[in-house]
């Protein structure tokens, strides 16, 4: 859409004729003022709205795109700043009071019914209100990210794709820490971030073993190894290293952590290996597993790092019980 030719300076009434300014573009100017007349974007504002991720939208009762779905969104007006502008479209639209929580997205965008605009979006935090159509609008409603309705502006559309992937790492965490924390339902779990790094160990075991063999049979600490063969051992290891990554991923219960590592002490007593040495060699897995999991290149992001972190608490939890049990089997009395 082409900006229609003023005729007229609104100023003194005077004729308006092109002329090139000294940028050498050609402009509307009024001659009697010595004025040039600039076409600027009208500014746009637009809300996102979240409750339980899901977005905001309100469906458009007028022209253009009437009947469509959108952020609610309108013209910032003069005397007003911009985010006193989004605040007021956000309640004339839908009915709810919020506070700026930031800026998501900008955007240029030419449309057939007003020329050019510039959208400016920002998230909003709801803090009164009640949720209501306006007089430009004919429903409000909430909708998940992934099911979203026909939306009537693409710059809507490109600040949603925004607003999820600034969003995506913090989603995955809270998903995760909720279900490391045993907060989600069963039937609604998802994998634990740091799943990701357990894959890696599983295909990387028998390189964790290695380092734990070579640093074992050397020890002062593991002595009790070190006649064991070394075929045995690394076997031994490796059973362990499974363990872990099928207790993990729910493949086995506690009870079987229990009975596999109380089989282990009682068995290490009969072979005459010191209780110390079993819990140092248990202490030894845990440290390679774990530097292992550091060696993979973590610590880039604030996701790899709750990653880490995860994992750690997981490897912590995993050797207390084989440390334990293991305790508890190598000071049992079998009958």
């Amino acid at each position: 859409m082409s900006t229609p030719r003023r005729h007229y300076c609104h100023v003194c009434g005077g004729g308006i004729v092109r002329e090139r300014d000294d940028e050498g573009t050609d402009r509307d100017y009024c001659r009697p003022c010595g004025r040039f007349f600039y076409e600027n974007p009208l500014p746009v504002v637009s809300a996102i709205v979240t409750m339980d991720r899901w977005l905001l939208f309100v469906r458009r009762g007028k022209r253009p795109y009437r009947g469509l779905w959108c952020l609610p969104t309108g013209f910032a007006e003069s005397g007003e700043s911009i985010e006193e502008a989004v605040l007021r479209e956000l309640e004339e639209e839908a009915g709810i009071k919020g506070k700026i929580a930031g800026l998501v997205d900008v955007d240029s965008y030419r449309s057939r019914f007003y020329g050019d605009l510039l959208f400016l979006t920002f998230e909003v935090e709801q803090t009164g209100g009640i949720l209501r159509p306006g007089s430009d609008t004919t429903a409000v409603r909430y909708y998940p990210p992934d099911d979203l309705p026909r939306i009537a502006f693409p710059s809507n559309r490109k600040a949603i794709g925004a607003f999820v992937r600034s969003k995506s790492d913090y989603w995955a965490i809270v998903d995760s820490f909720r279900q490391s924390v045993g907060e989600e339902p069963a039937e609604g779990r998802r994998n634990l971030l740091s799943d990701r790094l357990v894959e890696v160990i599983e295909e990387n075991a028998e390189s964790i073993a290695r380092m734990w063999m070579k640093e074992a049979l050397t020890s002062r600490t593991t002595a009790g190894y070190h006649l064991f063969g070394r075929e045995r051992l690394f076997g031994g290891v490796l059973d362990i290293l499974s363990r872990f990554s099928a207790w993990l991923g729910g493949v086995r219960e506690d009870a079987e952590v229990k009975d596999f590592f109380s089989a282990l002490g009682r068995q290490s007593r009969r072979e005459g290996v010191p209780l110390s040495h079993v819990l140092s060699s248990l202490s030894l897995v845990k440290k390679h597993l774990w530097e292992f999991a550091l060696s993979r290149g973590m610590w880039q992001k604030t996701l790899d790092i709750y990653m880490a972190l995860e994992l750690d608490r997981r490897i912590v939890i995993f050797f207390d019980r084989a440390v334990f049990h293991a305790t508890q089997g190598y000071e049992s009395r079998e009958h």
